[in-house]
């Protein structure tokens, strides 16, 4: 059986030669973009039909619809620091400004964080006179600390 990161890496192969889009990808299974994606590159299990509808898109394997339903080891980079320049600097960004956010999170909310369970994720472009923008929204429920 394929391991999730074998499988990620036979999803992105099979995604150039078969032109097929992310976006394609989660109108297919039926889910959000970016919920899509991060299950295709092993960061969520996929139901069999979730798994199954991917696969048969990317002209895959049973072998990658099997491991898209597997538990995944989440948050699984190759290195501490990341090293690919645009997850680079998201990393950079929470250095900068994790602190800020977690003051504004206990300022605002209490003594608590934000989810990463219960979160949702949407990643766009947006045009600009001075060059085009990227917007990340990450909306993660609060939860409080309970002692």
């Amino acid at each position: 059986m394929l391991t999730k990161k074998e499988a990620a890496e036979a999803i992105r192969n099979a995604k150039v030669v078969t032109g097929v889009t992310w976006a394609q990808l989660a109108e297919a299974v039926g889910r959000p973009l970016a919920w899509t994606t991060a299950a295709l590159l092993g960061q969520h299990p996929m139901s069999k039909d979730e798994a199954t509808t991917a696969a048969a898109l990317l002209e895959l394997g049973e072998d990658v619809a099997l491991a898209l339903q597997t538990q995944p080891t989440r948050g699984a980079l190759d290195t501490a620091v990341p090293v690919d320049p645009t997850i680079y600097r998201l990393y950079e960004v929470i250095q900068v400004y994790g602190p800020t956010i977690k003051e504004l999170i206990h300022e605002q909310c209490g003594d608590g964080i934000m989810s990463a369970i219960n979160f949702r994720l949407d990643v766009r472009r947006v045009p600009d006179p001075a060059g085009d923008r990227i917007v990340i929204t990450m909306d993660g429920k609060y939860l409080p600390y309970q002692w």
